[in-house]
């Protein structure tokens, strides 16, 4: 039987993608943390070869949207996935940070590729909100397997397991993607909106989205950092990034359950407001407790926000330029996040961190706020 987004062997395919291209989320503290204490870089250099990847992925992304439509979805995504683990896996081989910052950057071009395809495909789908939740507890999971294993695999073998780890997923994401991508589908009002400009509505969110993501990406890139240098041991901070896999299997569906309980409006208004609270306790306080709650339910809060985001977009847009353009949108802000944190905190500590996170989440409740006869879709159920 054909691939679709109707069966479950073409969501699953999705789901295998979405994993795979959106790993800098599930991976991001311990990327850095490993740069940091495996490679021996400081939170700058760290942080910078992230945003590398991430530079890349946006790139890649905001070329790759408007010409979704006009690509073979399965070769593109296949191939994508495939050219990140032959990067992913030289990185693994290489020692010159030079080398490692152009692989970064080959990396997150074809992901992103193979991701932008991916999240259009989605869109394009009968109910794009409930898909993308269904790939959003996916990842969750996802999360739960990488953080039990990876963190281990690379305290045994060493720092360079973790790219050969992110080569790993990257190859299975390919072979999966070459076995089974649905076709993606092409809607007549999609068709006839290719060449029009976007609503100023959909800017507004994608910005707020971003906004978002940059704040999610400064703050968890030092997740793991902020516990270790503060005394609260490498096993309670483990426990933590295991724990944070568990709660992330929530948010997902339970996006999709309140799909028509909740506004639009609502949940991204609190989204990073409730972002930048849990920021804080991260980084206010000295005592683990306060640090634990926030680090759990971080991630949890932009995967249930970006849910709503999502069919939202999908509704607004029909051509599927906005969704497609995902990656973009998310990584814009994420490549910003880990150089900027690390920035911050060589200069002024973990606890400035708090501080800029209050500033980001007043921009993206900005762009989500609706101003009268601009965003009259926010305020729609």
């Amino acid at each position: 039987m054909k691939s679709t987004t109707e069966n479950w062997g073409g969501r699953a395919a999705l789901m295998v993608a979405h994993c795979a291209g959106m790993v800098d989320l599930v991976a991001l503290p311990v990327w850095v943390g490993v740069l940091v204490s495996g490679y021996g870089l400081d939170p700058q250099q760290a942080g910078g070869l992230a945003t590398l990847f991430l530079l890349g992925a946006v790139l890649a992304s905001l070329f790759i949207a408007p010409r979704c439509f006009r690509l073979s979805s399965r070769v593109t995504v296949a191939t994508g996935f495939a050219v990140a683990a032959f990067a992913f896996g030289a990185v693994g081989l290489v020692e010159s940070y030079a080398m490692m910052a152009l692989l970064h950057v080959v990396a997150g071009l074809a992901a992103a590729t193979a991701l932008s395809v991916t999240h259009a495909t989605i869109g394009g789908s009968g109910n794009p909100h409930r898909l993308f939740a269904i790939a959003g507890f996916a990842l969750g999971f996802f999360g739960i397997l990488f953080m039990g294993g990876v963190p281990k695999l690379v305290s045994m073998v060493g720092a360079s397991a973790l790219f050969w780890s992110f080569a790993g997923i990257m190859a299975f994401a390919s072979c999966v993607a070459a076995l089974g991508f649905p076709a993606m589908r092409t809607h007549g009002a999609a068709t006839q909106r290719l060449d029009g400009k976007l609503p100023r509505t959909v800017w507004l969110a994608s910005i707020g989205v971003s906004c978002m993501a940059l704040l999610q990406a400064m703050m968890f890139a030092f997740l793991e950092r902020i516990g270790v240098d503060r005394g609260f041991g490498a096993t309670a901070v483990a426990g933590v990034l295991i724990g944070i896999g568990f709660i992330n299997l929530v948010p997902a569906p339970l996006a999709a359950l309140l799909q028509n309980r909740l506004k639009p409006r609502t949940v991204l208004v609190c989204g990073p407001a409730v972002q930048a609270l849990l920021a804080l306790l991260m980084t206010q306080g000295q005592s683990f407790i306060p640090y634990a709650a926030g680090a759990l339910f971080f991630a949890a809060v932009m995967i249930f926000t970006h849910t709503f985001a999502f069919g939202l977009l999908a509704t607004l847009d029909p051509s599927g330029r906005a969704v497609g353009a995902t990656p973009a949108m998310l990584m814009s802000g994420a490549a910003i996040g880990p150089i900027l944190g690390g920035t911050v905190v060589k200069l002024a500590g973990y606890h400035s961190l708090g501080i800029a996170a209050i500033l980001i989440a007043a921009c993206a409740v900005a762009c989500f706020m609706p101003r009268s006869g601009a965003n009259p879709v926010l305020a729609q159920p």
